[in-house]
């Protein structure tokens, strides 16, 4: 019986602009600028979707688009002010700008979950074009925002590890999702690449540069080393923040799966960052036996128990869920770069 043909569509790396909630007088007025966020980006989605033509089917959304970043606020009040529920109204109307225009949606917000009342996570989440929310991955690498990790074990036990780095399987490929600066970090989108996943979806909020930043060269990487496209979504600046507007703005990409960059918009906000996704093409690559096919080459169990025997942020720092004090995560990383001085990692 014949292979059924694999599909090429466009994905678009919208880089739209970021209206910060940080000087909100209220939750109900950082509710209704979050509103306006969502019927802007359904405006522009659409007249994108219909420049671009109908198998533009995948849009990836900036890093916190409807919020902005915290900047100073304790856990209590960003979580008050900024974080959507799960099916609340928020991701309503984020699955509805999928489901009225028919395309895959990966998007990035602050989320509260009722398991954890007293803390908020960073989360990604993909709709597809019914509406339904079909990938919910938490951030797991944050410098000043609760993560699984600071709850493993309770985490564990309400999600597993399937929710831990979850793969959404789909007509348009195997989709994964990768926060912000987790680009970074190798052994995230190898996790993700070895679950099946075939395009990641990046939404950003970074500071650009005409010269190549370490981010650019870890998409290219992480794309090149997985056999993966990688659809990174940048802000196309960020308004109402105390930081200076352009701070991140710029660069969204499309990379390919030999790490390729298709396309790389300039600073403002831009449709101009789509390109095809050739699974066909991808698919061929992974299944090509020879040096290149780096993925299959890989041997992640020789490193898992000199990795899993490395301590460095220690899991559960966070207990069942209590939210942290002021200034708590940051110096839980000076004591990681404490003992890592003590036992000869680092040097003094």
């Amino acid at each position: 019986m014949a292979q059924a043909e694999a599909p090429a569509y466009r994905a678009l790396a919208l880089q739209a602009r970021c209206r910060s909630v940080n000087a909100a007088r209220d939750r109900a007025e950082a509710r209704a600028w979050m509103k306006e966020s969502i019927d802007r980006l359904r405006g522009q989605i659409a007249s994108s979707v219909r420049f671009i033509g109908p198998d533009c089917r995948l849009v990836v959304l900036p890093e916190y688009v409807l919020t902005g970043h915290p900047v100073g606020e304790p856990i209590e009040v960003w979580a008050d002010r900024a974080a959507i529920e799960p099916g609340g109204p928020e991701e309503e109307g984020l699955a509805g700008i999928a489901r009225d225009l028919g395309v895959f949606l990966a998007a990035n917000a602050y989320e509260s979950d009722p398991n954890f009342p007293d803390l908020y996570f960073q989360a990604c989440l993909i709709f597809d074009p019914s509406g339904a929310t079909i990938l919910r991955y938490r951030r797991m690498h944050s410098l000043l925002t609760p993560t699984p990790w600071d709850v493993w074990d309770r985490y564990l036990d309400v999600y597993g590890i399937d929710g831990v780095f979850p793969v959404a399987r789909t007509e348009i490929g195997n989709l994964a999702c990768i926060a912000s600066d987790e680009i970074l970090f190798p052994e995230l989108a190898r996790c993700f690449a070895v679950r099946g996943a075939e395009v990641l979806c990046h939404p950003t909020s970074e500071a650009a540069s005409p010269n190549i930043t370490q981010k650019d060269i870890a998409k290219r990487a992480r794309a090149l080393e997985n056999m993966a496209y990688l659809v990174s979504a940048n802000t196309g600046g960020i308004e109402g923040s105390p930081i200076p507007g352009d701070s991140t703005d710029g660069k969204s990409q499309v990379v390919d799966f030999l790490g390729r960059v298709l396309v790389d918009a300039a600073p403002g906000e831009s449709m101009a960052a789509f390109a095809e996704i050739d699974l066909g093409a991808l698919r061929r690559e992974r299944r090509r036996p020879g040096m290149g096919n780096l993925l299959s080459r890989a041997r992640p169990a020789a490193f898992a128990e000199a990795l899993g025997a490395t301590r460095l942020a220690d899991p559960n720092s966070l207990g069942d869920g209590r939210a942290p004090g002021r200034g708590e995560l940051l110096e839980n990383q000076r004591a990681v770069v404490a003992r890592l001085i003590d036992e000869g990692v680092i040097q003094p």
